[in-house]
């Protein structure tokens, strides 16, 4: 049953939605602010977090900021806000998804359904990824294609894992920051695209695979 943190202030609203979630097939553990969740996250094991944006304490924004730094779990926003701009920034700080207050419980349950299916197939499955010639092993961090050792530094690896575990989805800048160098790395952006050109001149002519996606970031396909 996959398990749900629940951050929401409305104390009708947390307890409403609990109940529909709990009665289609999830397992909600719910809290009234962002603080709470932080600790709950930090404690326990989900497998996706629906964050208000408006909380007392830690918004859902900067809940998610520190999520992301440590974890890929998919999340969920719920906001009254319906300007572009905030919606820009929920998904550029890394949200899987986005619904509207009011928003339908029924369309809410197929959004955690379907966000959970599509982090289902871009997750790592075991403790190795292969593709025709190329292999990761995630253990011994041994990279090789066809046959030939590829030696990366530590931090190019983390690099690499990133993007294999989350391949297909576009990742920002800002999301590869937060989690390779640390929500509060201060420094300028532009290190990523130095580290990603370092990174696809290692993997040779595999490095094609980690494509440029204009005005948004990178992805790996």
């Amino acid at each position: 049953m996959p398990r749900i943190l629940f951050a929401e202030d409305n104390d009708n609203l947390r307890e409403v939605v609990t109940d529909f979630l709990s009665d289609n097939g999830f397992e909600v553990v719910s809290v009234p602010d962002g603080d709470d969740a932080w600790e709950k996250f930090l404690d326990e094991r989900f497998d996706l977090v629906l964050l208000d944006v408006m909380m007392p304490g830690m918004s859902g924004f900067d809940l998610l900021r520190k999520i992301r730094s440590r974890e890929d779990i998919p999340v969920i926003l719920a906001t009254a806000k319906v300007q572009e701009k905030d919606q820009l920034l929920g998904y550029s700080l890394g949200a899987d998804e986005y619904v509207t207050k009011p928003f339908s419980l029924p369309v809410l349950v197929a959004k955690c359904k379907a966000v959970l299916e599509r982090a289902g197939g871009r997750a790592m499955t075991g403790k190795t990824f292969s593709d025709g010639g190329f292999s990761v092993d995630f253990v011994t961090h041994r990279v090789a294609l066809n046959g030939k050792e590829i030696k990366l530094a530590s931090l190019d690896f983390d690099l690499l894992s990133y993007f294999i575990s989350n391949r297909g989805r576009v990742l920002s800048r800002v999301q590869i920051l937060d989690r390779i160098w640390g929500f509060d790395y201060d420094g300028n952006d532009r290190v990523v695209d130095t580290h990603i050109k370092r990174l696809r001149k290692a993997l040779g002519e595999y490095g094609s695979h980690i494509e440029t996606v204009v005005k948004e970031g990178y992805r790996f396909v």
